[in-house]
């Protein structure tokens, strides 16, 4: 009889640890394919590729279509989850003008959207937040890929090597970053190292979206949705006077470069 109920129970354990197994096969997959086609939710795109050489690659219009196409897709991930947050808080205001309350949950994700785009504001009300939407909002992919060219020399930077930091985003903590060899004496900053470049092209989005130095910026993208026009790269990129020491001449260059780089840039 002890022989018998013990083979039950082998059988009825073998049982529970093949469902197990086909749960793992068959759901987990499922689960992470959804978190992967979802632009709001979809992971870090650059975190498990390896980087290209790009100073290996000798011929130009080749190094040029290898950079655009391995950032342009984190570069689109950003701007999704950007258009994510745009859209709840357009929707929130939409309920605030119909004489909604708030939901907790609501609340909850609106502090944290206050807070990630450094506006304070005292009472959740339509008037105090609308001002918000010309921080909450994307940034053309051009201009982007663009200025990131420019920044690092099509990738092959020290800093885009060594730290992912492919816009020159300084921080200030001793050994945040990577020490410029051209920095003077007396001067403590450093050049920002991010775990991947998708890190980098974030935390530049975020700069230009919360920063006092690209307000203008933000008030070119506002006036051209207020007439119901998309914002484009050599639109906007008259906000970036006040990214580089060399101001007009800065501009000027970022918009020689759109200009010769079309053909690469075709379709973003």
């Amino acid at each position: 009889m002890k022989t018998g109920r013990i083979g039950k129970f082998t059988v009825g354990l073998g049982l529970v640890i093949v469902c197990i197994i086909v749960i793992r096969v068959w759901l987990v997959p499922t689960i992470e394919q959804i978190l992967v086609t979802t632009p709001e939710i979809q992971q870090n795109r650059l975190s498990s590729e390896e980087i290209p050489d790009f100073s290996s690659i000798t011929d130009i219009p080749t190094k040029k279509q290898v950079f655009f196409d391995y950032m342009a897709p984190a570069v689109k991930h950003q701007n999704a989850i950007i258009t994510a947050e745009r859209n709840f808080l357009k929707g929130l205001l939409n309920n605030l003008e119909n004489g909604q309350t708030l939901t907790q949950a609501e609340l909850f994700k609106l502090k944290n959207l206050t807070a990630r785009y450094n506006y304070p504001v005292k009472k959740f009300d339509e008037v105090s937040l609308s001002p918000l939407l010309e921080r909450v909002d994307t940034v053309p992919a051009k201009m982007v890929l663009i200025q990131a060219a420019n920044e690092t020399g099509w990738g092959s930077s020290r800093f885009a090597k060594q730290g992912n930091n492919y816009f020159g985003q300084w921080c200030f903590s001793k050994g945040c970053g990577l020490v410029p060899k051209s920095r003077k004496p007396g001067l403590n900053h450093e050049v920002a190292a991010f775990d991947t470049p998708e890190d980098s092209i974030a935390a530049y989005m975020l700069n230009l979206n919360t920063n006092a130095a690209y307000r203008l910026l933000r008030s070119i993208r506002a006036d051209l949705r207020a007439q119901n026009k998309q914002p484009s790269a050599e639109e906007l990129v008259y906000g970036l006077l006040h990214y580089s020491e060399r101001k007009h001449a800065y501009i000027d260059e970022l918009l020689e470069m759109l200009r010769h780089n079309k053909k690469f840039l075709a379709g973003l």
